[in-house]
């Protein structure tokens, strides 16, 4: 038997939620976090990206701690403990090794995946946790031959469908794995999985409601992803580079061997076939398209465990037990450290500085000024990322974005005479339109220009443009 951790579940369980939890308060939000955060102030049943789950937790989250970057991230830094106990529990259940479960639910923790997608707050942290929790009922399903446990699958399901679509390859996957298990097929011939099923779809129905009344926004939006582009082989090796590094490459190669080895007749064939549906999907998109590396991150609960069910003594595996948990945590150790310093000295090459958008704070605070100096009513932005770190840093400023209105359904339409100006307009230099706004105002003046990042570097160029003498009417949100 493989050397396990010599640290007891609850302490491991306190380092991994300590750690997080202060990253959580530390480091700046990502666009996409303020973005969400936008959502939770407008509560709905829906959004155009994905489904609501991710608005609510925020809410709850912000109501307990405000308006900070750990208010926001609160409710996912709960959740990331409850899949850290459901991966444990789910182990514990198809290993049947107290140790491995572990082990399981450390590596889990250990991943950049899991250390990053868990602390930031988006749809993918209600979505691992909720697949986690249906992987758990699966597992104590098979184990006890108890159909109540379906009723909970049922409820994970319909949560996890609230998280975000890719919850439909839980449902494909679960599917699979009753139809080509010999002993779960008798199921099919019971009410419970059909009640289940049911079960789920009231749970989701509330988002499918919205959708009917916004012209499936969300469908089309997401589904629209699946249309390829020309054949090629560049985004399938940098699909798989990207997981072998927020994997870790020895738990990467291990959840391989894992996922390949699983048998139908053994306890294993579950996690194996609840990610295999979305895998062969990934591979194959990969093959005309780029795969975000976070869009597997559903999967890890299973993965984790079918990594650990590859530890041995011998052979290449031997090797790969010995430096899963050690490099893992150098990766995430690493990953944190630069995160919050900067230390290795990227630039504007920085992956982790552009993502949280250092120096933009500082930057915001200077454009309220400027705002007040130049008498403009309200500044205007063309796309999401920006207004989404302006209202978060600068929530009294008046922001209008133009264009994708349908981000913001519920947002009120700024007046005319505020659209009349004068206004200023705040962009990233790479995605300037002031040449479009040109059709919309006779004086369009660049100002200045304003660089965001670390103290000894770039990362972004923004520009700011005073506006005036509007030629017409002018359509935008203010979120």
């Amino acid at each position: 038997m493989p050397v396990a951790p010599r640290l007891s579940p609850r302490l491991a369980l306190y380092g991994v939620l300590g750690a997080r939890a202060l990253m959580a308060a530390m480091v700046p939000l990502t666009a996409d976090e303020a973005y969400y955060w936008l959502w939770s102030k407008h509560l709905d049943l829906g959004y155009m990206d994905h489904p609501p789950a991710i608005a609510w937790l925020i809410r709850a989250g912000t109501l307990l701690l405000g308006n900070t970057p750990l208010g926001i991230r609160a409710s996912g830094i709960i959740l990331s403990a409850l899949a850290t106990l459901f991966v444990w529990e789910a182990a514990r259940t198809l290993l049947k090794n107290e140790t491995r479960a572990f082990t399981a639910a450390l590596l889990f923790n250990l991943t950049l995946m899991i250390g990053v997608e868990m602390l930031a707050a988006t749809p993918d942290t209600p979505s691992i946790a909720t697949s986690a929790a249906l992987l758990f009922c699966l597992a104590r399903l098979q184990q006890s031959g108890n159909g109540k446990w379906w009723l909970w699958a049922g409820i994970a399901t319909g949560l996890s469908l609230l998280s975000k679509y890719s919850a439909f390859f839980l449902l494909a996957g679960s599917f699979l794995w009753l139809v080509l298990s010999p002993r779960m097929r008798a199921w099919l011939r019971t009410p419970w999985p059909w009640s289940a099923a049911l079960l789920a779809l009231l749970i989701f129905l509330p988002n499918l409601y919205w959708q009917t009344q916004h012209d499936w926004d969300t469908f089309a939006f997401q589904f629209s992803r699946v249309i390829g582009h020309q054949w090629t082989g560049r985004f399938l090796l940098e699909f798989l580079g990207a997981q072998l590094g927020l994997a870790s490459p020895f738990i990467f190669i291990l959840g391989v061997a894992g996922l390949v080895r699983a048998r139908r007749d053994s306890d294993l064939f579950l996690p194996a076939m609840l990610v295999w549906p979305a895998l062969i999907y990934f591979l194959v998109h990969a093959l005309h398209d780029r795969v975000e590396g976070n869009w597997p991150g559903f999967l890890y609960p299973a993965f984790a465990i079918l990594a650990v069910s590859q530890f041995s003594d011998s052979g290449w595996r031997k090797w790969c037990t010995r430096l899963a948990a050690p490099v893992a945590t150098a990766f995430l150790l690493l990953t944190y450290a630069q995160a919050l310093t900067g230390f290795i000295p990227l630039g504007a090459k920085d992956p982790l500085a552009r993502l949280l958008g250092v120096g933009f704070h500082p930057v915001a605070d200077s454009l309220a000024g400027a705002a007040k100096i130049a008498h403009a009513g309200a500044i205007l932005t063309t796309d999401y990322e920006t207004t989404s770190w302006l209202r978060f840093y600068e929530p009294d400023l008046k922001v209008v974005q133009l264009g994708e209105m349908n981000r913001y359904p519920t947002s009120p339409a700024p007046s005319a005479a505020l659209m009349a100006g004068p206004l200023l307009y705040f962009v990233e230099q790479k995605r300037d339109h002031s040449a479009d706004l040109r059709k919309y105002y006779s004086s369009v003046l660049l100002a200045t220009q304003l660089r965001i990042g670390r103290a000894d570097s770039q990362i972004a160029l923004y520009e700011i443009y005073l506006l005036d003498m509007p030629k017409g009417p002018v359509s935008g949100r203010m979120p």
